[in-house]
């Protein structure tokens, strides 16, 4: 692997950089390029880049530079972070350790917690289709360590405090981890594997907040040790992952107990919930009234 010099990092065209995070100039007047701030929530764009210069400014935070000067703000990483991460061939990837998708949960601390406001985040969560509304409800952006490097993340809590911590790099959870539930008294229950398919299916069907309590498993391991509380209830729809785990588990679940009943159909052909909105489909109209299974 070729290590990217800090010269060579600085040199690099800023305007194709922030293309390359989905970030596009909101007006061009010739070398000045102005942008809805990447670093901080704004509604006016007040983020130049002068591409004569390949330099930034903020003019709301008053901060300004080259490439590496904006890349260790928007990533909240080390300049060796970012470095290696554009020498591991990515333009926007912070640093190799947030490729790691399986860190032990021990290693992870979290150090704080607050409600969504990094750009970063909010960028990702547009990108999974999710209303920002619906982030900031069931979300937080959470600030953690694995051994002494501090990353970023939106941050989803189970029932005892844990959190499953994403971003665009990074898949993980902090200890300890398990279900989530959300509980109103409803005789109905819906299960789904991540918080992305739960977060999916409200945005597919917002009025059925009111008529389901919600169980969001944060791993299939978990399924076997909530199902005496899960038969608690009268229904149990599934919308787990179509794939083999997914469906062995919903076909175990119903061979159980005719309470349980498989909802992949209504996104057949899709990996799961958040697949199936990210390609821009919506459950038919009368969802509540169809049958429980493909007919």
């Amino acid at each position: 692997m070729h290590k990217v010099s800090c010269e060579a990092a600085r040199d690099r065209d800023i305007v194709i950089y922030l293309e390359s995070l989905g970030i596009l100039p909101q007006k061009i007047r010739g070398n000045s390029y102005w942008y809805l701030s990447p670093l901080r929530i704004e509604k006016t764009a007040s983020f130049k880049i002068d591409r004569k210069l390949n330099r930034w400014y903020d003019f709301g935070l008053g901060q300004g530079g080259n490439l590496i000067d904006f890349g260790t703000l928007y990533f909240r990483c080390s300049v060796s972070d970012f470095l290696s991460g554009l020498s591991n061939g990515s333009t926007s990837f912070p640093g190799p350790d947030l490729a790691i998708a399986t860190i032990p949960d021990t290693r992870i601390k979290i150090s704080n917690t607050k409600p969504l406001s990094h750009p970063a985040l909010l960028h990702y969560i547009s990108s999974r289709k999710i209303a920002h509304s619906l982030a900031f409800q069931y979300c937080n952006e959470v600030d953690f360590d694995i051994g002494n490097k501090k990353y970023f993340a939106i941050g989803f809590v189970n029932k005892l405090g844990g959190y499953e911590l994403r971003n665009k790099f990074f898949k993980g959870s902090n200890s300890p981890k398990t279900v989530t539930w959300f509980k109103t008294g409803n005789v109905r229950l819906s299960v789904f594997e991540g918080f992305f398919d739960f977060l999916s299916f409200l945005s597919l069907q917002p009025t059925t907040v009111s008529n389901n309590d919600f169980l969001v498993l944060n791993s299939l391991a978990f399924f076997e040790g909530a199902t005496e509380e899960i038969l608690h209830y009268d229904e149990v729809h599934l919308y787990l992952d179509n794939n083999p785990a997914g469906k062995n588990c919903t076909s175990s679940a119903i061979e159980r107990n005719s309470k349980f009943q498989d909802r992949s159909f209504l996104y057949t052909g899709f990996e799961d919930l958040n697949d199936f909105l990210c390609k821009g489909h919506r459950f038919p109209d009368g969802l509540k009234d169809m049958p429980e299974k493909p007919p």
